[in-house]
């Protein structure tokens, strides 16, 4: 094999030493910076990513917040309303209360004035029917008319008796 051969390792050596720097050199200006300038564009890819991520998450909190804060006026102001409307229907229960109550009084003494006037109209009447009835009972029973003032004096005595 001519690569082991001991007369051709000075050349071997030379050429090696070339094609390694030439490779070094390739690798150094060419390579290298086109892999750095990926990894640096990567990372900044990334790091940019990473920024909109935690925008993102600021945004959303923000978003949340507002949402609760939103919920909780809502739920506020849907409780004021519920208290509103439910002291606004008390105040007219008790006015439709106390109307009825006005009302009713005022027809409970309409009502007992009403009877007041029957029953002294009533009893008014009462020595007339009395007077009536008695002379037509007498009539009946006797077989004769008896007059209206003999009659009143009848129903007087038996009523003034019953008095005393």
């Amino acid at each position: 094999m001519p690569q082991l051969d001991p007369t051709s390792f000075p050349s071997q050596l030379f050429w090696l030493l070339i094609t390694f720097v030439l490779l070094y050199l390739i690798m150094w200006k060419v390579v290298i910076p086109k892999i750095g300038g990926i990894l640096q564009d990567r990372q900044e890819r990334i790091d940019d990513d990473l920024e909109k991520a935690e925008m993102l998450k600021k945004e959303a909190e923000d978003v949340r917040e507002a949402y609760e804060k939103a919920v909780a006026e809502g739920r506020n102001k849907a409780q004021e309303t519920i208290r509103a409307a439910s002291e606004k229907m008390a105040a007219e229960a008790a006015s439709q209360h106390d109307a009825l109550t006005e009302k009713l009084k005022a027809q409970t003494t309409e009502a007992e004035a009403r009877i007041t006037a029957a029953k002294e109209e009533a009893l008014a009447n009462i020595r007339t029917v009395a007077t009536e009835v008695t002379q037509a009972a007498a009539g009946k029973l006797i077989g004769r008319d008896i007059s209206e003032s003999e009659a009143e004096k009848a129903v007087a005595s038996i009523l003034d008796g019953e008095r005393h």
